[in-house]
């Protein structure tokens, strides 16, 4: 960890000055402790999950924000009673930001980057944890009105053993006419092999489409914000050993309102099954919460927020699982502290700090 803080350190401290040129920095630690009950088989087993996750950056940024080089490290502690099983990741990126809405991302970069979180179908709780970095390019259009993101994650490198993997995603989500919005999700996942593999190896493929309408009556209820959305999903999965594609689909509605500090979010999913190939590769090609991997699939949010301003949202949440199989219940206490270089220069702004809120990680 201190040779990758190092390495960065000197490569920006060598930048020769130019004009306009600012020090930029951030803080971002969590901690999580979920409590899982309920689930009946190896993809949803009874676990606990404890962890601290700190992650440090330092950078410069040009001609008032426009260019950002930044860099730091993750580090993954898993809470138990010696340092064994920590993970340290390193983080390395360019940013260009045009005043027009347009970003381009390109490294070693944090998911929190991305405008919001990837939808669970796509991208499970369990890889949130311990995957917090997108290994790639990553563009986008970020206006008042909505947001289009595009981006390209190789999570795996091709070599002797290890197969190739990567994956491609594009979120969007605009308003059409008051409270109307329409977006949606595309991924592709691709599974390749191993550079010297058996016969019994083969690419494998995973296409989830997720087109989705909204109405968010923020602002027009007595509730603080409260969003209603409802799409299809159609899945496509393919064993190239095979050739054969399965295209299971169903319909996916959520629901999430927010009343001062309590939160409550419901996500409803019938259908076919949407991860046949899921026993076969698991999260190497599907990175989706296998939960959905059953033919109904409901999963209740109760979150309260105890503390929760522009740098710190400490929550305990209730959540519960229901399919048609079984019935599952997770109790979870989760801390994210954030701190970068312009909330310090505002750190005596009790007002301003006070008056937003931290995006939420898990």
């Amino acid at each position: 960890m201190r040779n990758w803080l190092f390495a960065i350190l000197t490569l920006i401290l060598t930048i020769p000055p130019l004009a306009a040129q600012e020090v930029e920095w951030s803080v971002d630690a969590s901690t999580v402790i979920n409590n899982r009950e309920g689930g009946d088989d190896r993809e949803t087993p009874d676990q606990t999950i404890a962890f601290t996750r700190l992650a440090p950056e330092v950078g410069v940024s040009l001609m008032e924000g426009t260019h950002v080089l930044k860099g730091g490290v993750v580090w993954f502690q898993p809470m138990i009673d010696n340092m064994n099983g920590y993970k340290i990741l390193p983080t390395l990126y360019y940013r260009y930001n045009d005043k027009s809405g347009w970003h381009v991302t390109a490294g070693l970069l944090p998911r929190s980057l991305m405008v919001e979180r990837s939808p669970r179908y796509m991208w499970s709780d369990s890889l949130n944890y311990c995957q917090p970095n997108i290994r790639g390019i990553m563009v986008q259009l970020i206006k008042p009105t909505g947001y289009t993101e595009a981006l390209v994650d190789w999570r795996q490198l091709q070599t002797e053993n290890q197969r190739e993997a990567f994956t491609i995603m594009a979120n969007t989500d605009w308003r059409i006419a008051g409270p109307m919005r329409l977006g949606g999700h595309i991924q592709y996942s691709h599974l390749a092999m191993s550079r010297h593999h058996g016969e019994d190896q083969h690419v494998n493929d995973d296409v989830i489409i997720n087109p989705m309408a909204s109405l968010d009556l923020s602002g027009r209820t007595i509730l603080d914000s409260l969003r209603l959305s409802a799409g299809a999903i159609i899945a496509m999965q393919r064993d190239r050993g095979t050739d054969h594609w399965d295209r299971p689909a169903g319909f996916l509605a959520t629901a999430t309102a927010r009343w001062r500090w309590i939160e409550l979010d419901e996500t409803f999913y019938t259908g076919q099954r949407l991860m046949p190939l899921y026993a076969k590769f698991g999260s190497q090609l599907i990175q989706g919460d296998p939960h959905y991997n059953n033919k109904t699939y409901s999963r209740t949010d109760l979150v309260f927020h105890i503390v929760s301003n522009r740098f710190i949202d400490l929550t305990g949440s209730l959540t519960l699982h229901v399919t048609d199989k079984y019935t599952g219940f997770w109790q979870q206490v989760a801390c994210r502290f954030y701190l970068d270089n312009n909330l310090w220069k505002r750190r005596h702004d009790n007002n301003y700090l006070k008056s937003g809120r931290l995006q939420q990680l898990y």
